[in-house]
Parts: structure tokens; C-alpha cells; sequence
């Protein structure tokens, strides 16, 4: 078994040698309370692993990804992809309106429906980002993102208009795994950052003629900025204008935080799960490297083979199979979880988890390192921390929408 690089301590009881890009399973949900009060090594108030209780907003088929829709003077509405197609409005009661005009994607696999996020001018505009899993020709498929503008949004028919193409996945290959398509806005809401899978390609991730495997930085109207690290080198018509970084396997989880360093986890193959800090025009090293080995059992080199390549802050085997990542804050309003202030949330497939991560903020992320985890049950498959309070949403069919309810710590 390769080591775990950095000082996380992997609770190996909870994974039983699963993979990290295995597909959904469906199974039944009830409200449950997880993670009973304990201290960890150190004794201050953040030491405390605090318990929650899950409230159910909603059901759902296959949801993907979600984010918070919260509008003056008006009750606070979830913004949900499913992967079959469809973009729902969730109010907080539950009840479900479907948004027209999704254009069709090609689902199956890990294929469908994927990422949504607002516009920074959202307010206003009521633009969103969207991105989906797109057929191609001879069975072949690709990501693509959108920007489009919600018309109606609080009446019962909701739509998408204005439907324009910001950047695609090229080239377009056959399979239904690793596109990725996570969406990102920088903090100072100038650039949106796409993750491009490898397509379970391999090679291609290393291929500077193509984006897959890639992350991609772009102006908000999907133009190539011209500060962008492989500008000057190749040119900014060239493909690799787009690129941030290269050498990535399936980055399913993409964050800043306060201090601007930019987190992200991707999945490994057998072992070796990843969270980096991103950094511009660095190579990760897929598949030249990883501390994990290729499922037909043939190994691939450990970063520390490979000083060249950018290695990973935490790495994880067995998998935690990491599918979002949010780092939680206070709000205005909620402070639900302060034991839990300016730590990372991973939510997790195979492992079924909730993941809690000290990144040391104040050290640069230099000794990022899991605290401890939740077992949720059911596979996880995004987190959202808006104003200070936490939601969850399973995967496959009959997946909840869930809200973490804090529990008070016994004195």
C-alpha cells in the first residue's frame, strides 16, 4: 500500500478498497444524527467534533450539483441539476419547480447534467452557468459550459433564454467517465475556472493540443485572459491559452479561500486521492505520477518520484472518492458549526462521508490534514455552506436535499 503524503490520518475502517469513480448507487434515506461529541489531540474550542442532526428539504433522482438563490425580502430557494436534464427550484419547504429550455445532454455514465453557479451579477441579470455532458459524432461526448439568463424566476414557469457557449471540452472522445466540469468565480468576480477531466484518456492530460485534464481559466464571457500562464508560449488562439494548470485526472471540488489560496481535490485511481493548492501554470502530474496504482494493479510512480511535478497537500488511500468541496464560514445570519470556521468540507461517494479538513491557513496549507469524518450512510455526492449553515445532497435515486442541524455539546 503506497503511504498517505502529509499528516492526514485516514480512518481505514470506513473504506473497504473502493474506487474512485464508481457509479451511483440508490438506496433508501431517513433523517439520521450523526457524529457523537469528541475531543481531538488539541484542547481549544475547534478541537470539538460536533454533532448534527440532518433535516430533509427534499427528494430527488440523481441530483449533481446545487447552489443558494437568496433574493431581498424573499425566501431562500435552492438552485438543483439532476443528471438526466433537469434544473429545479427548491424552496424551503420542498416544493420543486422545473426551469424549460436546458438543452439536451448526453446522459449516462458520469455523463448528464452537471455544475450550476450565478453569475457575480446575478442580481440583476439572472445569469447563470451551467454545465453538461454533450454528444458528439460516433458516440462520442464532451463538456461543455453555458451561460444563460433565467426568465421568470418566480413564477411557475421558469426558463432558460439567451442561451450562449462559453468553452467546450475538445476534443470530443468516446466514454461516459471524468468530465469533470466543476465551476469556479474568483474572488474578485473578474474569471470563471472550469475543471476538464481526462476523459479516463490518460495521456491527454499531459497534451497541450487538447483541454482534457486540464483546469481552464477564463473571462466571464468565456474569452482567454491574457495573463493566462501558456499565453506568451503558445499564443492566445492557441488551446493552451486556456489553461491554469494541467496534468489533472477528475477534480470534482474547486474553493478559495479567505486568503485567496485556491483549493482543489480530485479523485486518484486505485488510491490516492488528491487536495492541492492550485497555482498558476503548475503540472500536477497525471498520469506520469500518483499515489495511487492503475486498477489492473500496475503501479504508477509516487510523487515524491517526481519533484517536478506540483505534489498533492493530502492524498488519501483508501479512497475517500471526493465529489464537492466548500470551506465553511459564519454569516450574517447562522454560525451553525463554529468548530468548523475556515475548515475544508469534502463530501464523499464510496466512503459515504462527510470529511473535515484543517488546512492551516495560517501556514499556507503547509500541513493540511483531516480532523476526523461523519459517516453519513448513503453516498454523498455535493456540500454547500451558505451563511453559516451547511446542506448536503445524497446520490442516485431517491437522494435528499438535506440541511445539517446542530446539536447542542453536553456540558
Amino acid at each position: 500500500m503506497k503511504p498517505v503524503i502529509g499528516s492526514v490520518t485516514v480512518l481505514m475502517g470506513l473504506l473497504m478498497g473502493v474506487t474512485g469513480c464508481a457509479n451511483a448507487d440508490e438506496k433508501s434515506a431517513k433523517n439520521i444524527t450523526v457524529g457523537a461529541s469528541q475531543t481531538q489531540s488539541h484542547t481549544n474550542n475547534q478541537s470539538i467534533k460536533p454533532a448534527f442532526d440532518t433535516q430533509t428539504i427534499a427528494t430527488l433522482n440523481e441530483p449533481w450539483a446545487m447552489t443558494v438563490i437568496a433574493q431581498a425580502n424573499k425566501p431562500r430557494q435552492f438552485l438543483v441539476t439532476q443528471k438526466s436534464g433537469k434544473l429545479l427550484l427548491i424552496d424551503e419547504t420542498g416544493e420543486k419547480r422545473t426551469i424549460s429550455g436546458v438543452p439536451a445532454v448526453a446522459y449516462g455514465g458520469q455523463g448528464g447534467l452537471g455544475d450550476v453557479i450565478l453569475a457575480p451579477d446575478f442580481a440583476t441579470s439572472y445569469d447563470i452557468y451551467l454545465s453538461y455532458a454533450e454528444a458528439g459524432d460516433n458516440v462520442t461526448a464532451g463538456a461543455k459550459v453555458i451561460k444563460a439568463t433565467i426568465k421568470d424566476l418566480d413564477s411557475q414557469l421558469p426558463s432558460l433564454v439567451n442561451i450562449r457557449t462559453i468553452w467546450t471540452q475538445t476534443p470530443k472522445v468516446t466514454g461516459q467517465g471524468h468530465f469533470s466540469h466543476k465551476l469556479l468565480i474568483s474572488p474578485d468576480k473578474k474569471y470563471l475556472f472550469i475543471s476538464s477531466g481526462d476523459r479516463q484518456k490518460f495521456i491527454p492530460a499531459q497534451d497541450m493540443s487538447g483541454n482534457l485534464g486540464k483546469i481552464i481559466r477564463l473571462n466571464l464571457d468565456g474569452s482567454i485572459p491574457s495573463d493566462n500562464p501558456f499565453v506568451a508560449k503558445y499564443g492566445k488562439d492557441n488551446i493552451a491559452a486556456q489553461f491554469w494548470s494541467i496534468g489533472h485526472r477528475n477534480t470534482y471540488g474547486m474553493v478559495f479561500d479567505k486568503q485567496g489560496t485556491f483549493w482543489q481535490h480530485e479523485m486518484g485511481p486505485k488510491g490516492g486521492d488528491e487536495l492541492n493548492i492550485i497555482e498558476k501554470g503548475q503540472n500536477y502530474g497525471w498520469p506520469i505520477v500518483s499515489n495511487g496504482d492503475n486498477y489492473d494493479g500496475s503501479v504508477i510512480p509516487d510523487h515524491n518520484t517526481r519533484p517536478e511535478f506540483t505534489a498533492p497537500k493530502v492524498s488519501w488511500t483508501p479512497v475517500i472518492s471526493p465529489s464537492a468541496l466548500a470551506i465553511y464560514d459564519k454569516g450574517a445570519q447562522h454560525n451553525d458549526f463554529p468548530q468548523w470556521q475556515d475548515k475544508a468540507l469534502l463530501s464523499g461517494l464510496n466512503s459515504q462521508a462527510l470529511v473535515v479538513v484543517d488546512l492551516d491557513s495560517a501556514n499556507q496549507g503547509q500541513s493540511a490534514k483531516e480532523l476526523y469524518r461523519y459517516d453519513m450512510g448513503q453516498r454523498i455526492r455535493y456540500v454547500k455552506v451558505y451563511d453559516g449553515q451547511v446542506y448536503l445532497l445524497e446520490d442516485g435515486a431517491n437522494a435528499r436535499l438535506l440541511k445539517l442541524q446542530p446539536k447542542l455539546q453536553p456540558k
